[in-house]
């Protein structure tokens, strides 16, 4: 069963469109560099031909690395998208060193995508990325010669760099967010738990006049006791804080449901937005319940007992949902780290380019 393909390619982790896109990306840069190493050899300058079998071959060394990157054994842990990412970094460095072997002609036909590849991970003021603008201009109307193909390669190298290290970004951004969101989850279970456990100890209870005591699933009809946390005690129920949480985690999921409308998709094999939404259900269960607590402390005036359970329950979901007020700048930042992972630089090009006198 080890060696059926079938098997193994079953148990791969990661996005399968974008692995085997890798994989066919791989079969392409190979079948270029067998055709580039050719026209290498054969050329006149014997240079070019003493370079050639050391580039190929390094070149089939990387592509054969990020081949067995996508292998599903070679993954200490099987960690899922890591194989993604190494291979993406070991398929640059074949393209870099096919950008090296080519003809020059060749490589000045792909010039269009080269300097579209810089303008979008480099910003305008970075020298490399000048540089490769003022070469495009330059090869209009003569031939790429081989210091320009140099400068070209170095700032396409940087570029890809630049890109890796946005998605590494964001990969280190859905784990820090999903660490967090784990540790609200477990503060949220507690409190649930310690809830049913002693619910006589905070109760979410509240003495409207005339009415007696209320709680978030039942309520008491007046008494002339004196000693309100003994009466709290005994109109608490365990059901109390599980309801609560409960309110504010389903309307704290609505939220999330609306927020995704900022957000858009991205190609890569993080799932920012799905760690973003993961963050919002256990904080809306923890601010409905600090949100009810700081009402029965008299922390909001005029809202101190309110009259009925329902009432309760309907500020557990205003506090539920309101957490998307501390989740806002969380949201804002993910949106950032996804659209750097796209074009960062694009829009400022795009910006200069309309404006009647762009710099010089």
């Amino acid at each position: 069963m080890a060696g059926n393909p079938h098997h193994q390619r079953r148990y791969e982790k990661g996005t399968w469109e974008l692995r085997e896109g890798a994989r066919s990306r791989i079969g392409e840069l190979r079948a270029r560099v067998h055709v580039a190493k050719g026209r290498a050899l054969d050329d006149a300058d014997p240079g070019v031909r003493s370079a050639a079998p050391a580039l190929a071959d390094e070149a089939f060394c990387e592509l054969q690395a990020a081949e067995d990157a996508l292998g599903h054994g070679t993954h200490p842990g099987h960690r899922p998208n890591k194989h993604l990412a190494v291979a993406n970094v070991h398929i640059d460095a074949a393209y870099s060193l096919l950008l090296r072997l080519a003809p020059l002609a060749d490589v000045q036909a792909l010039m269009p995508g080269l300097v579209a590849v810089v303008r979008e991970q480099l910003p305008i003021a970075d020298e490399r990325r000048k540089r490769v603008e003022e070469i495009a201009q330059e090869v209009r109307d003569a031939p790429l010669t081989p210091a320009q193909r140099a400068a070209l390669v170095g700032a396409v190298v940087t570029a890809q760099q630049a890109l890796q290290r946005e998605k590494l970004r964001a990969l280190s951004f859905v784990r820090i967010v999903l660490m967090v969101s784990l540790g609200l989850a477990v503060m949220a279970v507690t409190v649930a738990v310690l809830g049913v456990w002693a619910p006589d100890v905070v109760p979410l209870c509240f003495r409207p006049e005339g009415i007696g005591i209320v709680c978030p699933t039942g309520m008491e009809p007046p008494s002339n006791a004196r000693d309100l946390d003994v009466a709290f005690g005994r109109a608490a129920s365990t059901w109390d804080y599980p309801v609560v949480e409960m309110t504010g985690t389903v309307a704290a999921s609505v939220a999330a449901a609306l927020s995704l409308r900022h957000i858009r998709g991205t190609s890569a094999p993080y799932n920012v937005p799905v760690a973003l939404a993961l963050l919002k259900l256990p904080m809306g269960a923890l601010t409905a319940v600090l949100g009810l607590l700081l009402m029965r402390g008299d922390f909001v005036p005029g809202l101190s007992a309110l009259d009925s359970s329902a009432q309760i329950i309907a500020w557990a979901l205003i506090f539920g949902y309101a957490q998307q007020v501390f989740t806002k700048f969380v949201d804002d930042q993910g949106l950032a780290v996804m659209n750097a992972i796209g074009c960062p630089h694009a829009a400022q090009t795009v910006r200069l380019a309309e404006s009647p006198h762009p710099p010089r």
